[in-house]
């Protein structure tokens, strides 16, 4: 073995990361390209039109597809239905998964830390169409979990709709919401409740001044999954939202007779989440993650 071979071989062995870094260029290229380019191809098709007779698409740029979105009432009501179901669902996950990532974070012992991780796992594992149907069941109208548990109370059971798409949707992406905020109150010391309690602050009052701060970036980062992945959702709509419809079911309505109209339908949800991301990025919380 040569000295500038066995030299090359060491360098490598004292830098593994960067050994590692040169195998994962090529793939991760290949994944930018393709990811990209398939955005860049929808955004150009939003702006193409149909030919109404031949049913082909029409390579000429025109605004007529966003116009349509926005001038039908129906399709306007969509997106502002959208954007609703995505913003409660995120609120929902914070009130839930809050308390339950402070548990596990800081009531919890360390032997059971992570059993509860593993718990809030476990509901990824299962099929997605396995659990909305689950749901479809509990929600319906007369026979339900639901309409059993309320019954009693005399009141009526919400049945397929809003209420429907929003508790599934919360249910599906509540783990996402949960670990970033345990991922950041296990990082958080806790000489700073320690301190807060000295000074005589009441556990509301350290909430909001201590912890608060501390794990709002854990909360963005939580919110960005559960927002767009409710932004997005359609299949969620269709099993239990009954005659309730989002933007993704007009995009597989529109898809097979208008593409170009369906690619904007498409853009828009790609386009709020990008006005999130900046309005986070402004905000500093993406910095701290």
């Amino acid at each position: 073995m040569t000295t500038t071979t066995a030299t090359h071989r060491g360098f490598w062995y004292r830098h593994p990361s960067l050994k590692l870094g040169g195998l994962l260029t090529a793939p991760m290229a290949w994944l930018v390209v393709i990811y990209l380019g398939s955005l860049a191809a929808l955004f150009l098709t939003a702006f193409y039109t149909i030919d109404d007779f031949t049913g082909q698409v029409v390579h000429t740029f025109t605004l007529d597809n966003f116009a349509t979105l926005f001038s039908t009432t129906a399709y306007f009501e969509t997106v502002g239905r959208t954007i609703v179901i995505a913003l409660l669902t995120t609120v929902l996950c914070l009130i839930i998964g809050m308390p339950i990532a402070f548990f596990m974070a800081r009531i919890a012992t360390p032997r059971w830390q992570p059993l509860l991780v593993a718990l809030i796992l476990t509901p990824l594992w299962a099929s997605y169409l396995v659990k909305v149907y689950a749901w479809r069941s509990m929600l319906q109208p007369e026979s339900g979990v639901i309409a059993w548990l309320l019954t009693p109370f005399g009141v009526d059971s919400p049945g397929y709709g809003t209420f429907g798409i929003v508790i599934t949707l919360t249910y599906l992406w509540l783990p996402y919401m949960i670990l970033p905020i345990y991922a950041g109150l296990t990082r958080m010391p806790a000489s700073l409740l320690d301190a807060s309690a000295d000074l005589g602050a009441r556990n509301g009052r350290t909430f909001r001044s201590v912890v608060i701060p501390m794990i709002f970036p854990s909360v963005v980062a939580g919110s960005i999954f559960t927002f767009s992945l409710s932004l997005g959702d359609y299949i969620t709509a269709q099993i239990v939202g009954g005659k309730v419809q989002m933007l993704g079911n007009v995009v597989q309505q529109t898809y097979v007779t208008n593409l170009p109209f369906a690619a904007a339908v498409a853009t828009l949800p790609v386009i709020i989440v990008l006005l999130y991301l900046m309005a986070v990025r402004r905000s500093g919380a993406l910095d701290s993650l």
